[in-house]
């Protein structure tokens, strides 16, 4: 007979070896624990994958889109044009960079880049188009012999001009002089300068080749102008077309004056016998010429 002792022993041993935990089986419930264990994984790596080709994918636009950037940068320095100097130094030739959207000509179905032309007194470009209209030349307006006050170009519609421009320089000369004709007056400012002094400047030249008719339209025209003095590269627009003219002013705002005499003598300020520029006049005329 066991003795008390060992019979609680084996008791001991016996309840020891049932807290033990057993080894999940293979197959019925423990095997479905591992599955799903290796789906959770599964679906793990899927999202991550999923998130990495899509990283890939926005990289690859990334990518894209800086390529796109750089070809674009490429271009626009490619872009620098050739800039041809008016009047003076003798022709020559710079490169310098400038904004080419004004530059652009289509002939047929090809596009040219034509390049700024630089007035020779001041340096200012002008580019090669200006309200639809082709640039024809340029000058600058001197006062009291030394002051570069403003650089002034001419743009001409190419069609209107094309049927004066092979009948030499005094049927140009007098095509000028008629409002008929359209045409854009740009002003760039040279220096700094009061609008009231612009303004009367303007009117001063207007006045004498009114006649005494419309004379209302110099206080319209200085009604045209911001109470906002010039500064350099201040830029004004004068857009003749029959008895109107369009002006931009240095702000931008476009103004309109109604009146035939306005506009014949504001052609006559810039391309009669009394130009305020005559080099600016000659330019004109030459340009109108070759184009």
């Amino acid at each position: 007979m066991l003795s008390s002792s060992t019979i609680s022993r084996r008791i001991i041993i016996h309840n020891s070896l049932k807290s033990v935990p057993k080894k999940p089986s293979l197959n019925g419930t423990g095997n479905n624990v591992i599955q799903k264990q290796q789906q959770r994984f599964m679906s793990k790596n899927v999202a991550a994958t999923t998130a990495a080709n899509s990283m890939n994918h926005d990289n690859a636009n990334t990518n894209k889109l800086i390529q796109y950037s750089v070809l674009a940068a490429g271009l626009a320095s490619l872009l620098s044009v050739t800039v041809t100097t008016s009047g003076d130094n003798n022709g020559q030739n710079e490169t310098k960079n400038t904004t080419f959207c004004d530059n652009l000509r289509k002939t047929g179905g090809e596009i040219m880049l034509l390049g700024p032309t630089k007035e020779a007194g001041t340096g200012i470009l002008f580019p090669h188009l200006c309200n639809g209209m082709q640039f024809v030349g340029c000058g600058v307006r001197v006062k009291y012999g030394f002051i570069k006050v403003y650089a002034v170009g001419t743009y001409m519609d190419p069609i209107a001009m094309s049927a004066v421009k092979s009948r030499g320089p005094k049927a140009i000369s007098e095509a000028l002089l008629n409002p008929m004709y359209p045409r854009t007056i740009r002003i760039v400012m040279n220096r700094s300068l009061s609008i009231d002094k612009y303004a009367g400047a303007i009117v001063e030249a207007l006045e004498p080749r009114m006649n005494g008719e419309d004379l209302d339209k110099l206080e319209e025209f200085k009604s045209l102008n911001p109470p906002i003095d010039l500064v350099e590269g201040a830029e004004m627009e004068m857009t003749i077309r029959g008895n109107v003219m369009l002006y931009k002013n240095s702000i931008g705002v476009v103004g309109k004056i109604e009146s035939e005499v306005f506009c014949k003598a504001l052609c006559d300020v810039y391309y009669g016998e009394e130009a305020v520029s005559p080099g600016h006049k000659e330019q004109v005329i030459k340009g109108v010429a070759a184009i």
